[in-house]
């Protein structure tokens, strides 16, 4: 069942964001197309604290070889890839130079962005590369909560899903979804998702600027379609992406490094 539609005319549509590189893009590519949109951004978790829960669940291990690709490898590949990078960015119309929040808050779900967010009281909340959203946060104002997300769900929860879906040997799986968002990771209902091919130039370091490329359009038409009082319709996961449904990490330095010289996957 889809959530019911809010009032158009009730408030603003409200950008609750973390301090990555995709908030000015995707707060420059909205904002034209949902006057009065309001960006709230919020403090990164510290690394350490990071760390730990993610050793909780993956063990220490892998979680070194998770910090040594970020670390060792990624600057470098992010360095490479920027022409490639500047190359998606125009072909899709984006633009990435750095915004001012109109609100700043410690966390999501701090009870200082709870307050915020009773005053705007916005009309639909979109998500962008915050921390995990707490129950209390989902019910602190009577709004829609949705998210655009690298990946097609439920196959390709977590973080990379366009790079563990060529990891699995399946580049017709890589894309983006549009969803609800619910207490779980990535487990809300499906809105929009759509599909795009990877070129030989691209890699872990260009990815996600296809992803924003490929899931932009729906997520504006998605909103678009919720302020006007007509919330999309939940509809089902594309051929393939419902067969399972895991939660991804960041890969290994020692992994990404296999599958890059063994399978060619970038």
């Amino acid at each position: 069942m889809g959530q019911a539609g809010p009032d158009p005319l009730r408030g603003p549509v409200v950008l609750l964001a973390g301090p990555g590189f995709p908030t000015a893009i995707v707060y420059r590519y909205l904002a034209p197309r949902l006057p009065g949109l309001v960006l709230v951004t919020e403090e990164p978790v510290p690394r350490l604290q990071l760390a730990r829960r993610r050793a909780r669940r993956l063990g220490w291990p892998s979680v070194a070889g998770q910090v040594a690709l970020v670390t060792l490898l990624m600057p470098w590949l992010t360095h490479r890839s920027k022409p490639r990078a500047r190359a998606i960015l125009r072909s899709a119309g984006l633009d990435d130079r750095a915004v001012a929040p109109q609100h700043h808050v410690s966390s999501v779900n701090s009870p200082e962005a709870h307050q915020l967010l009773g005053r705007l009281q916005p009309a639909l909340v979109i998500l962008q590369g915050t921390r995990i959203v707490s129950g209390e946060t989902l019910r602190c104002v009577p709004a829609p909560f949705v998210n655009l997300h690298a990946g097609l769900t439920p196959r390709y929860r977590g973080v990379h899903g366009g790079y563990w879906a060529l990891a699995e040997g399946r580049p017709d799986l890589v894309g983006s979804t549009v969803h609800l968002v619910d207490q779980g990771i990535d487990t809300g209902g499906i809105l929009a998702q759509a599909t795009f091919r990877a070129e030989p130039e691209d890699s872990i370091a260009t990815y996600p600027y296809l992803h924003l490329a490929c899931g932009l359009p729906l997520l504006a038409r998605a909103a678009a379609a919720f302020l006007a009082g007509e919330p999309p319709a939940e509809v089902g996961p594309l051929d393939g992406a419902g067969e399972s449904s895991v939660l991804r990490s960041h890969p290994t330095l020692w992994g990404y490094l296999a599958r890059r010289v063994l399978a060619g996957v970038r």
